[in-house]
Order: structure tokens, then sequence, then C-alpha cells
């Protein structure tokens, strides 16, 4: 193999793929990026094997070849060179010899034929969904997946495709965000993705609205980016009936301004993180929430003006759950709507029921 290729194209692309190199792989191999170079593009691939990603690039292919490159040595000098055209070609014994301006420096490449290969996946089910879309969906959801892995299924999010709509969901026991967009697919589609696959993916989509291409099988899922291609093993069982969860019955609706709450939350959860239960507590009256948080170091009181339809009442939440809900709305109000203080709350945009945030309440102290 030898190549000439843009220092910046090359140093972008190790960023993209590296996203797919764990660092408890157990193959040795896996900590390298897979290089194949034909038909004057190159081609990157990291993968650990539950998650793989590809990335292509246009360049001077003078001898086409393959070979395998220690990901975090290649990444770290690639990114340290100059802004110009960068000259890789493979030796004897797999020695990769590295020309970039005045540097020049060796590499030992592993062999290209021990790297494990992605799975094919056909375009049998699939479909299109602009980017930004897909970058809100995943931004508004992932964050409430479970984090351990005792529930498996739950580290997940729920991405269920049916009647034109697409819906994703992520619940961890605690609380539940959903988001739904109107897509134009035929397909019945209900897979459970991993959390790390959407965080990832999440970070390398930009904030186009040029379209993404997602295609299954049973076991996997693609997204088609164009140059940058990620496939991730699915989750396997059967996620919770969140259907059932959700009501839209309530005994308290609050519409409040999103800043004012979201700031008051904030500050209150200062002093929540200091206390045992990270815990802020929400007082509901006539015109006005009362944001409390109490802790071995201060108290903290904050007042929110709002619109209260239906009853008053007191009522408990995580400081961390409640935050992370209310931030990811775009809205300039939210909906609060409350059944009592010891059932779920549900938080949505007002005036648009395409985003649901449910979360369980907080036992108060004086609670029996």
């Amino acid at each position: 193999m030898k190549v000439k290729i843009d220092q910046k194209e090359l140093a972008k692309s190790i960023n993209i793929v590296q996203k797919g190199i764990s660092s408890k792989g157990t193959l040795p191999i896996l900590s390298g990026i897979l290089l194949e170079a034909k038909n004057n593009k190159i081609k990157l691939t990291a993968t650990d094997l539950e998650i793989g990603i590809e990335s292509t690039i246009n360049c001077q292919v003078f001898e086409e070849g393959s070979i395998v490159i220690t990901s975090r040595v290649f990444g770290d000098m690639i990114r340290k060179l100059p802004d110009m055209d960068v000259e890789l070609e493979i030796k004897d014994n797999n020695i990769v010899n590295i020309k970039c301006g005045n540097s020049k420096f060796d590499i030992i490449g592993q062999r290209a034929v021990e790297y494990p290969k992605l799975p094919k996946i056909l375009d049998n089910v699939s479909f299109s969904i602009a980017k930004d879309l897909l970058k809100t969906m995943i931004r508004q959801t992932v964050f409430a997946t479970a984090q351990d892995e005792i529930r498996q299924i739950l580290t997940g999010a729920l991405l269920e495709v049916s009647n034109q709509e697409a819906v994703l969901v992520a619940l961890d026991g605690y609380r539940l965000a959903l988001k739904k967009v109107n897509i134009n697919c035929d397909s019945e589609i209900k897979v459970v993705i991993p959390s790390k696959t959407l965080n990832e993916l999440n970070k390398i989509l930009d904030d186009s609205d040029s379209d993404i291409h997602i295609k299954f099988t049973s076991s996997h899922v693609l997204f088609d980016l164009g140059n940058t291609v990620i496939i991730s093993r699915l989750i396997e069982g059967q996620f919770l009936n969140y259907k059932d969860i959700i009501t839209n019955q309530y005994n308290s609706k609050v519409k409040v301004n999103t800043k004012d709450i979201q700031e008051s939350i904030e500050r209150a959860s200062l002093l929540a993180r200091e206390g045992k239960n990270n815990r802020v507590k929400l007082d509901i009256s006539d015109d006005n929430l009362i944001i409390t948080s109490n802790s071995e170091i201060g108290n903290i009181h904050e007042k929110v003006s709002i619109d209260l339809e239906g009853n008053g009442l007191k009522i408990g939440f995580n400081s961390k759950y409640i935050l992370e809900g209310i931030k990811v709305i775009d809205s300039e109000e939210v909906e609060m709507n409350f059944i009592s203080n010891v059932s779920p709350c549900i938080i949505k945009p007002v005036g648009n029921e395409n985003y649901i945030y449910l979360i369980l309440p907080t036992r108060l102290a004086n609670e029996s």
C-alpha cells in the first residue's frame, strides 16, 4: 500500500472511527484501525465487535493494500503533523512508513487479514431521516437509559416505526423519555439500540437537514452518513411496555417558563447534591411554584411564577433526574401534569405532544 492523503482529512477520519474502539477489548488487534486503500480512496475501520465505524476519504492511491495500525499511537502522531499531505507506505514486515513535510517515522502494523470483518447489511428494511431530527431524538431520550447491566435491555433505547411515525423511548426504572417524529416509511420496525451506539452516533452527526439512511437486520443496525458508516449489534430481549406507564390523567397541571424553572432547579440542585438524597421539593399552590432544597450545609428557597389548573400539592424529585428532562426541552414553556405526590409526573412542551418525559417522585420525609 502506498497513498498520499490530506493530513486534516486523515486526522478527522481517525477521530471518527476511534469512537468504535473499546479500552476493554480482549483481542489485541481490536486496539488498531484497519486501513484499506483502493480506487483512490482509503477506508478506515474500527470495531469492538459490538459497534463498528467506517470512514472513507479520497486520496491518491499509488499501490493498493491494507494494514492494521495501533489506534492511539497512529492517531496522536497524525494529529500533531503539519497541515500538509501525508504519505503512507507499507514496507517489509508490516512496517508502515509515514512522511509529512520534514517528519518521517515508522510504525509496526499487523496483517489486515486478521482483522474481523463487519457484518454485511442489505437494504431490505430501512428508512431515511434528517440528521438534525435524529440528533434531536437522541439528545432528548438517550440520557434516560439505564447505566448498569442488571437489566441489559434498559441500557438501550427502543426504536419503534409504524404508520409513518418513528418513536424513540428510553427508561431506567425511575424516568422515561419519549420522542416521536413523522417519517416516510411503510415498514414495521421494533428494535433496541445500545445507548453507546446512539451516543457515539450523536457525536458524529452534524446539524444539517440532509438525510441519514438507516438499515436493519434481526441482529444489527447500520447508520449510513455517506462517507461514514456505523454498524451496531442490537440488544436482544423484550422491552417494557412503556405505553402502560404513560397516562393523560391529571389532578394538577402546571404551565411554567422553561428557562425560569430550569435555572431555579439548577441552583437548588447545587445544594441538593450536598445532601444524602439529592432531592428538591416542589410546593405548588395558586400562581407560584416554590422549590426548596436542604442539606447539612444550608438550604435554598426559589420561587417561580406558574399557571395552575387543578389542585396544589407538595412533591419531591431527584434533582438530577428532573433537571435532565427539562434541559432538553426546546420550547419556551413546559407543562407538568401531576396525579398525586406519589404518582409519576409527566413533563412536556406546551402545545406539543411529540416529546414526553415521565419521572417518579421521591418520598417526602413527613409522609408515612
